[in-house]
């Protein structure tokens, strides 16, 4: 189990902190933007729900938790010296790995004395008068910020339990989202796992070498590929810290923000012998070989249903039992359409005796009751039902919040069409008010590590821009954000990925408005754009003149 670490910096109760810049959120995006401001001497603090550092990655400990980005891209790229100083045991590091870096750079840089932990925003509401974010906690504390940071994240919301009777069980639920720091022991045990995502394909095979019976509930199946994960040779690791500068760059100018390599090629340049040759071997490459071995698989609807049917046909070499791998196959909206997903050993799970499909496309789930789930057709006794049900993604966090921008105006109404901002970085109606990570940026199609530093670097220019020009608040235009969410819409159009039914597009959660509202030019293009903004002056953005934006009150 990881050590836990609370540091918990407060004020008297009931005292108001007066501050530069309040960070919400110390996951990747929040440690980092803490460290930069911190450099210009601004008076900052943060806040975290968690009892550590770490995001996501503090409350994901469930069994087989591991990163399906390669370690040496997800990891900071800022300091050298934390780059030479750490070293990736494996290609694809598992959550407790990740959660050590985690401490290891809160610990290089003592960011845990300026973030109060356990603590959580209930209301982020902008003083038009004082010109200042006034912030209240769940334990009571007041905050008065000239710059609101929101590092909140896209999954850090696990979505409501949408089963009737979840309350009635007599046995134990677990949610992957928010599991447990201690151990849970399912030898011997009847489990019931609940989703077949990311979480719950990784969760499966582990589960299934103790469980005594597991019955895997799958609502929507996932096309899944095989991580390929394995240690990284001490010599390699060598090359890599040596080539940091050179791997960062290229990361840095590709499209996903990762070296993992992207082919130019579109799939019908190919013939027909050679691309099943290159298919072949990007399934043995495993990881996400296959997606980038041709260009144009998210947007040629014909090739990306050849690649598709290719990925069933590998169901039917692993799984022996022929309904069994059917039921298992995805059909019905695009490969890579829906979060890729690698695996360590899931279809091979279920040729154990132990482990039962139940398809819930053909029987679905009518209820929990206090011995099981019930589905349509059966009763299913459990002595323990793991949620891996997913996340209310990419506006969840923010919308959590009681958010009032100038006027009281609300962000749940400016949202209840769908998320809109400027880059994913501002909003129009919310002056001083900042997302790392937003829902309108590359966000789920990025390395996530990577966006977050550009995305903090850039709010740290914004924030010296108006310091040196003596500007107290920035504010995204409306024509700006018209003009930024009509671009994110019309690139939308070209891709394949809205045609699936996805956290992508909140399709995942009852009511949410279906929109995707995710940049998908790619991270490089994405760079250049905040960029470029940035060297016209902040164009799409208004001032306010006023008092020096460094002081406090």
């Amino acid at each position: 189990m990881d050590d836990e670490v609370e540091v918990q910096p407060r004020p008297g109760a009931g005292e108001t902190q007066y501050i530069d810049a309040l960070v919400i959120g110390a996951g990747f995006g929040g440690m980092y933007m803490l460290h930069r401001l911190r450099e210009r001497q601004l008076t900052v603090r943060g806040i975290e729900a968690g009892g550590d550092v770490g995001g996501t990655w503090y409350w994901n400990r469930y069994p087989g938790a591991r990163c399906d980005v390669m370690s040496i891209d997800y990891s900071y790229s800022f300091s050298d010296e934390i780059q030479q100083e750490w070293t990736w045991s494996e290609r694809f590091a598992e959550g407790q790995e990740i959660r050590a870096y985690q401490r290891f750079v809160a610990d290089k840089l003592d960011l845990r004395r300026d973030i109060q932990f356990n603590t959580r925003a209930q209301s982020v509401a902008y003083d038009d008068a004082k010109q200042r974010w006034i912030v209240e906690t769940d334990r009571g504390d007041r905050f008065e910020a000239i710059y609101c940071i929101m590092a909140t994240g896209p999954l850090s919301v696990p979505k409501d339990v949408d089963i009737p009777g979840v309350e009635t069980f007599d046995g134990q639920i677990y949610l992957s989202g928010k599991w447990p720091h201690e151990a849970v022991d399912f030898k011997g045990l009847r489990v019931g796992v609940v989703g077949t995502g990311s979480s719950g394909i990784q969760i499966v095979p582990v589960v299934a070498e103790d469980a005594q019976e597991l019955f895997v509930f799958q609502r929507t199946p996932s096309f899944s590929m095989p991580m390929r994960n394995g240690p990284i040779d001490a010599d390699y690791m060598a090359q890599v810290k040596a080539n940091y500068p050179a791997l960062r760059a290229a990361a840095k100018s590709s499209y996903s923000g990762g070296v993992r390599s992207i082919s130019s090629r579109p799939f019908f340049s190919v013939p027909v012998a050679e691309r099943e040759e290159l298919l072949q071997d990007a399934w043995r490459r495993g990881a996400l070989a296959l997606m980038g071995t041709f260009s144009d698989l998210l947007s040629n609807a014909a090739a990306n249903e050849i690649v598709a049917e290719f990925v069933r046909g590998k169901i039917d070499e692993v799984v022996e039992d022929p309904e069994t791998a059917e039921r298992l196959k995805p059909r019905g909206y695009p490969i890579f359409a829906r979060r890729p997903v690698l695996d360590t050993n899931y279809y091979e799970a279920f040729n154990r005796p132990n482990v039962k499909l139940v398809d819930c496309l053909t029987d679905p789930i009518a209820e929990i009751t206090p011995t099981g789930i019930r589905t349509n057709a059966r009763r299913i006794d459990l002595d323990i039902i793991i949620l891996a049900t997913g996340y209310d993604g990419l506006t969840g966090a923010m919308l959590a919040v009681e958010m009032t921008g100038r006027g009281g105006r609300r962000l749940k109404d400016k949202w209840a069409a769908g998320s809109k901002s400027y880059l994913g970085l501002a909003m129009e109606g919310f002056p001083n008010l900042f997302i790392i990570a937003g829902a309108n940026g590359p966000s789920a199609f990025a390395n996530f590590v990577i966006l977050n530093e550009q995305n903090a670097e850039w709010i740290l220019d914004c924030i010296d821009y108006m310091r040196a020009h003596d500007l107290t608040t920035i504010e995204a235009t409306t024509a700006a954000e018209t003009e930024w969410m009509a671009a994110v819409s019309s690139l939308a159009q070209t891709s394949l990925i809205p045609r699936a039914n996805t956290w992508y597009t909140g399709a995942n959660i009852p009511g949410k408005p279906r929109v995707f509202g995710i940049y998908t030019g790619g991270f490089n293009r994405y760079r250049e754009i905040c960029a470029q903004v940035a060297s016209e002056g902040y164009r799409g953005f208004t001032f306010e003149p006023g008092q020096k934006a460094a002081k406090t009150g």
